[in-house]
């Protein structure tokens, strides 16, 4: 928002130095990012700069090694399912928590939050003996329910939060109409809030794809995801192939995030919120 015509000088100066202090933060940021990307087209097998030529062997490498393949079908696979889940979970969480006689609201989304707060590797390592004396250890299943709950605490704050801007008075509409309830949430509701949901499995999706930690210990050595084949790969042999799987991370990362800022434009106003 530009200044206006009567501004002083020292907030014209504050205004400079607050957008080269945002830059700086922006540029720290995402630093890593335009330092790994180059390397992925490095003709040499070594992580250097100058580089001593460009080259997509390490792109043909990823596509045609059968390890980086299946670890991409797991990663897919568990997301997937991680989605899914926490779509549902998370969703009916939300309609539940909008209600304003829900009792004790306030701890419920503080119970629904705390995988969000507590450290990973904490949450992995409760899981691990949790589901042992399951027996869901060294299962997709496990790994699945395991992102599940990393995953929907995001879905419920995101959906609570399009519905606390939801106009109640078309709900009300309905219902008077003679509507039952469920074609109300059909008909009204839930078109509305879709492309919130949509962009919030979006960031669930991502979740589940990126998340190492909780594989690390649930996880069979035989069931690899990405991430995991990525740390496997630094700890057993460093190989530009890794640098040529994160850029196409974090171009599907950037690609979704596109994706969730116009689902949100769309879904505000779609509620009628200017954007």
């Amino acid at each position: 928002m530009a200044l206006p015509p009567y501004a002083s000088p020292l907030e014209r100066l504050w205004r400079v130095a607050f957008i080269l202090l945002c830059a700086l933060v922006l540029l720290f940021l995402i630093s890593p990012i335009p330092a790994i990307m180059p390397l992925s087209f490095n003709a040499e097998p070594y992580f250097t700069y100058p580089m001593p030529g460009l080259s997509m062997k390490w792109y043909a490498d990823f596509f045609q090694d059968p390890r980086w393949l299946d670890s991409v079908r797991a990663s897919v696979f568990i997301a997937v399912c991680t989605t899914g889940l926490s779509m549902v979970f998370g969703t009916l969480a939300a309609l539940g928590l909008s209600r304003s006689n829900f009792p004790h609201r306030a701890l419920v989304m503080a119970f629904l939050i705390s995988p969000m707060i507590v450290p990973v590797v904490i949450t992995a390592v409760g899981m691990y003996f949790f589901f042992a004396t399951l027996g869901f250890n060294n299962t997709y299943f496990g790994i699945i329910l395991a992102h599940t709950a990393l995953a929907t605490p995001f879905v419920v704050i995101t959906v609570t939060a399009t519905l606390i801007g939801f106009d109640q008075s078309l709900i009300r509409a309905g219902a008077s109409l003679g509507a039952p309830p469920m074609t109300v949430f059909r008909k009204v509701t839930f078109p509305l809030i879709l492309p919130g949901i949509i962009s919030r499995a979006l960031f669930a999706f991502i979740t589940s794809f990126d998340e190492v930690v909780v594989v690390l210990f649930i996880a069979s050595p035989d069931q690899r995801t990405l991430p995991k084949q990525m740390f496997s790969g630094i700890r057993e042999q460093i190989s530009p192939t890794i640098a040529a799987a994160a850029t196409l991370l974090i171009i599907s990362a950037a690609l979704m995030l596109v994706a969730v800022e116009l689902l949100r434009r769309r879904s505000e106003r779609l509620r009628g919120i200017s954007s």
